[in-house]
């Protein structure tokens, strides 16, 4: 085997060294349209039901069960805005920081939807 024979093979490695980097950057890149919130939402409803939400989506509102809920605890990595409305709007929201709970206050009605500051 020549010194000349090398060269190229080498050169070969680099540009498909330098083509799988920038294919895995690509991915890396457009992997934020399905980004979840590693962690689980915990919520008690009114009813005393206990339901976890493992690393749900980022983007969107989530509605909490019908019944509501009274206590949440964030589990993720991503601050949570909960709603008194199914569908994420409306006043009196709260803001859980990630790695907190919250507990509704006596007679202010439960949460019944939640969404994601990102």
């Amino acid at each position: 085997m020549s010194v000349t024979a090398t060269v190229p093979r080498r050169r070969r490695r680099l540009a498909v060294t330098a083509g799988v980097s920038l294919l895995a950057l690509a991915a890396t890149g457009c992997s934020g349209l399905g980004r979840t919130a590693v962690g689980p939402v915990t919520y008690a409803t009114e009813r005393e039901a206990v339901i976890q939400v493992n690393s749900p989506s980022v983007r969107g509102c989530h509605r909490i069960a019908p019944a509501g809920a009274h206590e949440v605890e964030n589990g993720t990595l991503v601050d949570v805005i909960l709603y008194r409305t199914p569908d994420c709007t409306g006043r009196g929201t709260t803001y859980v920081p990630t790695r907190f709970s919250d507990v509704t206050a006596p007679g202010s009605g439960p949460w019944r939807s939640y969404s994601f500051v990102h």
